[in-house]
């Protein structure tokens, strides 16, 4: 999630949002809404639920999401991104990083990708979030420690994730 998100921030997560799960089912209840594109939520990592992992929203049930040579569009029209971040200025055709699509996210599911696109484990190469697996939004860096320098980043501390 670099540059949004650096190593060493730790935030606070909001995990009653998106509603509060009732043990022992898949369901949620009073929820106050439902993950919009641009949010950064926390989930479940599909192909291991016993991690938790961090992406920014994308795309949600019934978006049609794609990317051509690193743009990437949303039913259609092109995103405004101003927080990615590429590090690689080529264009791989042959795998999904900077081409794919179009994709058709189903209902009650998400397409989520990191802001740092060139270096990002997701949607792309494992597929779609069930909204079940998401545990809440990010809301504050509250700590960040800076480990090549060995002291904390206090401008980043008190950060709203956006």
């Amino acid at each position: 999630m670099i540059p949004t998100l650096l190593i060493g921030d730790h935030i606070l997560v909001n995990k009653f949002i998106y509603g509060t799960p009732v043990p022992f089912s898949d369901k949620k209840i009073l929820v106050i809404e439902q993950p919009e594109r641009g949010d950064i939520v926390v989930f479940q990592y599909p192909e291991d639920i016993n991690k938790d992992f961090i992406k920014r929203v994308i795309g949600v049930g019934g978006d049609i999401v794609e990317e051509k040579n690193k743009v990437l569009f949303v039913n259609g029209k092109p995103l405004t991104e101003p927080y990615i971040q590429h590090t690689d200025n080529s264009i791989n055709s042959m795998e999904p990083r900077d081409n794919f699509g179009p994709y058709l996210v189903p209902a009650g599911k998400l397409f989520v990708m990191g802001d740092n696109r060139d270096q990002s484990y997701d949607s792309r190469y494992w597929g779609y979030v069930d909204l079940k697996l998401v545990r809440g939004k990010a809301m504050i860096i509250y700590w960040s420690w800076d480990s090549t320098k060995n002291f904390p980043r206090f401008g980043r501390m008190g950060k709203i994730v956006r």
